[in-house]
């Protein structure tokens, strides 16, 4: 999906990047036997950070179909108000 907005594209890519640098300390500290308080918190941390990124992306999708909705109907996405609100929910 093309995120249009290069300052949303931008704050898009940094939380998933957190995310992943997230992930990848419950994956070592699993590894290395961590504590199970310290590897559900760090895994609460990367869910909070992956949907944050998702609700960025619906948003910013939103956004777009009511500036202008034509656009969006004939977009290589395809997306419709009604799947924008199916994605959205899949997050909630």
């Amino acid at each position: 999906m093309a995120i249009p907005d290069p300052q949303a594209q931008r704050r898009v890519l940094n939380r998933l990047k957190r995310a992943r640098g997230q992930l990848d300390a419950v994956i070592t500290a699993v590894e290395e036997g961590g504590r199970c308080r310290d590897v559900v918190t760090q895994l609460a941390a990367v869910s909070t950070a992956l949907d944050r990124a998702g609700f960025a992306i619906v948003s910013t999708a939103m956004k777009d179909c009511i500036a202008d909705p034509e656009r969006v109907a004939t977009d290589e996405d395809g997306l419709t108000a009604e799947e924008l609100e199916k994605l959205f929910l899949m997050l909630a």
